[in-house]
């Protein structure tokens, strides 16, 4: 995937949970968590627009870590406003979760890719 198709994907991704957050209830819990996970989905794609502008490749590797932490964050929170049953959409919320999994695998690889250049 490239660069741009990647940004592009990351951005899609935080607007569609944007979207997904606007129904919720206005409970406690669940403003407490979509907050959350409003934060971590678009901290997401910022993140990665600084990566792609790194300084180097230690500096890419930090920024794209700091990605793969916040995805990993919105998966648990997604889990867990799932059994709680805070976000009534599960249709759209197990889209996202896939979503959220494969932007992980795509994180994961990308890293190890990175490490590797740095260690040659």
């Amino acid at each position: 995937m490239k660069p741009n198709q990647l940004e592009e994907r990351l951005i899609q991704f935080a607007v569609d949970i944007i979207l997904l957050c606007k129904s919720m209830d206005k409970s406690f819990a669940a403003e407490h968590l979509t907050k959350q996970l409003i934060r971590s989905t678009t901290s997401v794609a910022l993140n990665y627009g600084e990566a792609r502008s790194g300084e180097s490749t230690r500096d890419f590797l930090h920024k794209m870590k700091i990605s793969l932490k916040e995805l990993r964050e919105s998966h648990v929170n997604m889990k867990i406003q799932k059994g709680a049953k805070l976000i009534l959409n599960l249709k759209e919320l197990d889209r996202l979760i896939d979503e959220n999994n494969q932007l992980i695998s795509i994180f994961v690889a990308s890293i190890k890719t990175a490490s590797n250049k740095l260690i040659k």
